[in-house]
């Protein structure tokens, strides 16, 4: 009862901090003129605040503090150590990429301080032992991988996950929900694992993207910046390697936008030379330029990444995930190869 109760406390403490900050971050960021206006790659009407970031490191790091904070008082069961020191890692690294996003979004950095930043976390979480180091694969099972593995992997994992919450952020509600999703599937994955305590973490960054979605959701009244998408990515990539590692729900769920980013890098190196250049090519834009509207775009993520997220959770056979992985990567995969085909 008391661990039930203290979820349904987290969630509801996450999902308010952003709701009522998410308004009054909309106000700083009209204040400090930190808004984006209609151009380029932006179809928005009228300028909007790029400071939502900031709810949503309130909801979700205020909340974080209150589990630590309830711990240490025994208000409810303890947190272990092993635990304190992974959960400070993901605090400490979200307080990092939080404040280099507000920088980011007040001088718009080129791209090689943002490469750096993330290599940074990474290694940030690296020093707390968020770490890929044992997963279970599909052929050889339960595998610990040695160092000389781990750590470049760890490193590829979180700065790619930054990045892929960054490029997915290009239609109203897109990011926050399918982070929501995630997140969510990542509570479930840690409590049916027994981790009860890690699991009230993606739990709180569930709640904090779901209190800022009715101001982002189609028309948006605030973006999230890159406070907000470095935040997410980071969460999410920290979260779903906290021992044992939950890489093949991660890859189902956020299997469209990762796969996305991959065929970005490598069609953008093959005909631009420069994979970081910006551009209206992402997945969800080709699909706005098909005529679907936006909200339909959004739906469409989050049903896919809720259905295969889902499955990653109810499959229990690993021979099974990785038939679900290939198959979403399939269909993903010649959606795009279509998609590239058209002009």
């Amino acid at each position: 009862m008391l661990i039930s109760m203290s979820y349904l406390v987290v969630f509801i403490i996450a999902f308010m901090l952003t709701l009522v900050m998410t308004p009054l971050s909309a106000r700083l960021g009209r204040w400090l003129r930190l808004t984006d206006r209609p151009g380029g790659r932006r179809a928005h009407q009228g300028e909007v605040p790029r400071t939502g970031g900031i709810a949503l490191f309130a909801g979700f790091v205020g909340a974080g503090l209150l589990v630590f904070a309830l711990s240490a008082f025994s208000i409810w069961p303890p947190m272990g150590a092993e635990d304190r020191k992974l959960l400070t890692g993901v605090l400490t690294g979200s307080v990092f990429v939080f404040l280099f996003g507000l920088w980011d979004d007040w001088r718009e950095l080129p791209a090689w301080p943002q490469f750096a930043a993330q290599f940074a976390v990474a290694l940030i979480a690296i020093s707390f032992d968020i770490i890929v180091e044992r997963v279970t694969l599909p052929i050889r099972g339960y595998t610990v991988f040695p160092l000389w593995i781990t750590y470049p992997l760890t490193i590829f994992w979180i700065m790619g996950m930054i990045n892929t919450v960054n490029w997915l952020d290009g239609l109203d509600g897109l990011a926050a929900g399918v982070a929501a999703i995630a997140s969510l599937l990542f509570a479930v994955h840690a409590y049916s694992l027994g981790q009860t305590v890690v699991a009230l973490f993606p739990l709180a960054l569930a709640a904090a993207c779901l209190g800022f979605l009715p101001f982002n959701f189609q028309p948006a009244r605030i973006f999230m910046g890159s406070s907000g998408s470095m935040l997410l990515g980071f969460a999410l990539a920290s979260l779903s390697i906290l021992a044992p590692a939950k890489v093949a729900t991660a890859l189902l769920v956020l299997g469209i936008p990762i796969l996305d980013v991959v065929w970005l890098i490598i069609q953008r190196w093959r005909l631009r030379g420069n994979p970081a250049m910006a551009g209206r090519d992402h997945l969800h834009y080709r699909l706005l330029n098909l005529g679907f509207s936006q909200r339909q775009i959004v739906l469409l993520y989050y049903s896919f990444c809720a259905a295969f997220g889902l499955l990653a959770l109810l499959i229990e056979d690993r021979f099974f995930k990785l038939v679900a992985l290939a198959v979403l990567a399939g269909l993903t995969l010649a959606l795009l190869g279509w998609l590239a085909k058209r002009k």
